[in-house]
């Protein structure tokens, strides 16, 4: 498969009153283009650290990161990213909502505006384009954040516990509908969650990360051999409860 993402040797330090914090130590990951990368780990072993880092908005300390085998430094156009709350703005419509994106890059045009309107459309969108987020539910509210995001063409989303403000329910539901969006897009994903479930039924590969300083310690391959596989029918596998004890333990949740 072609390599879109490589992360080599990436470090993290902070400096506090105490001294010197080591959050990550030499990661190293290789993603595959239109992959599904889950992170899991400890509270505080440096999840959203390293997914800040890929996005750009946060510096190492050392290492590299290539996207397309070239060397980035700081934000890329090529990488998108979610966070916990989608963030939309109350005032706004939810087609001016998922414009925004366009606007602050500074390429909103007619073409542009064309192809939110479809990505509403083939969505299941459109039809609430004109009305505002406070009307929405939490599910479809993360549709349009998803789709402000998708706007602006991105290669690689990030996706930093995205579905957790979203009771349990709907956040199945939403999980679905985004795993399905994202592979009809051909969007390569990187999740951070603490969701275990999560994790195995939205993933190709799950990464452990060991405690901190945050430190690769297992990458878990996912194969149900379903075919059009979503996190729905993933969770009604028996393999599903192979994977999830595997990683229970790999967690040292037991222990």
């Amino acid at each position: 498969m072609e390599k879109i993402l490589e992360v080599k040797n990436v470090t993290k330090k902070y400096q506090n009153k105490e001294g010197e914090i080591l959050a990550i130590q030499n990661i190293n990951l290789r993603v595959n283009k239109g992959e599904f990368i889950s992170i899991i780990g400890p509270s505080g072993c440096g999840k959203s650290t390293l997914l800040s880092i890929i996005a750009g908005l946060e510096e190492k300390t050392s290492g590299e990161i290539y996207i397309e085998g070239e060397r980035v430094s700081g934000i890329s156009p090529k990488v998108g990213y979610m966070l916990q709350r989608d963030c939309l703005l109350e005032w706004r419509s939810i087609l001016s909502n998922t414009m925004f994106g366009l606007e602050m890059k500074g390429i909103k045009n007619k073409a542009s505006k064309n192809y939110v309107e479809e990505l509403l459309k083939k969505y299941d969108l459109y039809d609430f384009k004109d009305k505002y987020p406070s009307e929405l539910s939490g599910g479809m509210r993360q549709r349009v954040a998803l789709i402000r995001t998708l706007a602006v063409k991105p290669k690689i989303l990030l996706l930093d516990e995205a579905f957790s403000a979203l009771d349990y329910q709907t956040r199945i539901m939403v999980t679905n509908d985004i795993y399905n969006i994202l592979r009809k897009e051909g969007i390569t994903a990187i999740v951070v969650t603490h969701d275990i479930s999560e994790a195995i039924s939205m993933s190709d590969r799950v990464v452990v990360l060991n405690a901190r300083p945050g430190t690769v310690k297992d990458i878990h391959k996912i194969d149900f051999g379903i075919n059009n596989r979503n996190p729905i029918n993933c969770r009604e596998s028996p393999k599903f409860s192979q994977y999830f004890n595997t990683l229970w333990k790999e967690l040292g949740v037991d222990e």
